[in-house]
């Protein structure tokens, strides 16, 4: 039976044990999180600057209404100038839905096979990267290679790499994280093989086939490849917390696009207006139809929400080591189809 002194030392520790999570307690998640909802997307986006974000952009495609732009605080931080719905913004893993689009319509017009291997495309790969033989394209898309992600390797983020052999360098000659199949893990690197194995085969830059078959068809124009492409002040500043200055000018390889665009490029995706006939159901058995994307300073999330045929995209650009803004994005996020959700539903009575 406890004696009153241990008693105490438990009542001790459990007070301390409890103040110490307190202490972990993500904070301003849970501030975020308990504050009324407003009543109009608006009202939920010009309160983005309290979730700590310089700077916020939403873009709203509703069906049978003209699309929605919403933008809060800052393009340039530091020359106040104010955010605009139509900059452009680092989309980051969002680019992966266009590349999975252009192998859909190669392998629709018999120019790839999804089940051929990477050695076989690129030859050049057998023993630098392992179990290249046993390694299908659809691995590639599906992340179920094994091969490790160069963004993760030592440095990356402080001394990028200033383009793609650089970066597969990175990689090359290191054992493979599983063998090919096993299990799903996202490797930046399995993307970076495919715009090398769409270059190769198409005989020309990739976003340039990128915007003979999706972006032209769909008269996107605010889309575009690379970072050199474009001019610097048409692109939203970029934040990490800690840094003080902008960080848009580095470099870690993205494609830009405004949210419009990147919206426009989802409602034909999910609609199937984007594809040729049989290419959805090649495109619908490989990859997802909605992404997120995470590059340093730029966070971006497209999705297609069925319930209410609604194409939201939300760009913010302030990032953190910690994973707090990504968080604090995805609630806002949420809130903002919690808004829309109760405004159809409304509309519906």
């Amino acid at each position: 039976m406890p004696t009153p002194t241990s008693k105490r030392l438990i009542l001790t520790g459990l007070i301390l044990g409890t103040l110490v999570s307190l202490y972990f307690v993500p904070w301003p998640l849970v501030a975020a999180w308990v504050v009324p909802l407003p009543d109009t997307v608006v009202e939920q986006v010009a309160a983005a600057p309290e979730y700590g974000f310089a700077g916020t952009i939403v873009y709203v495609d509703q069906a049978d209404r003209e699309p929605e732009y919403y933008a809060a605080d800052w393009h340039n931080r530091e020359t106040r100038e104010p955010a605009t719905p139509h900059a452009l913004f680092k989309i980051a893993s969002i680019g992966k839905l266009y590349d999975a689009v252009a192998v859909t319509k190669l392998v629709g017009e018999g120019r790839l096979s999804l089940d051929e291997s990477l050695a076989a495309y690129l030859p050049e790969l057998a023993g630098r990267i392992e179990n290249a033989d046993r390694i299908t394209l659809r691995m590639l898309v599906q992340h179920r290679s094994g091969i490790p992600n160069y963004t993760d390797t030592p440095g990356f983020w402080t001394d990028p790499p200033t383009n793609e052999a650089e970066a597969l360098a990175r990689v090359l000659d290191q054992s493979a994280d599983f063998a090919p199949g096993e299990r799903l893990a996202y490797s930046n690197t399995n993307y970076l093989l495919i715009s090398l194995l769409l270059e190769k085969v198409v005989g020309y830059d990739k976003f340039r086939y990128i915007r003979e078959v999706i972006l032209d068809p769909l008269g996107l124009e605010r889309t575009y490849g690379s970072l050199h492409e474009v001019h610097p002040d048409s692109v939203m500043s970029g934040y990490y917390v800690g840094v003080p200055h902008d960080i848009k000018s580095t470099d870690y390889g993205s494609m830009l696009a405004t949210a419009a665009d990147v919206g426009v490029f989802l409602r034909a995706l999910n609609d199937g207006t984007l594809f040729a006939e049989g290419e959805r159901e090649i495109y619908g058995s490989l990859y997802a139809f909605q992404h997120t994307g995470l590059v340093a300073g730029y966070q971006s999330i497209a999705r297609y929400h069925g319930d209410i045929d609604a194409v939201v995209v939300q760009f913010t650009n302030t990032t953190d080591f910690d994973g707090y803004h990504w968080s604090l994005s995805e609630l806002l996020y949420g809130r903002i189809l919690k808004i829309m959700r109760g405004q159809s539903r409304a509309a519906a009575r």
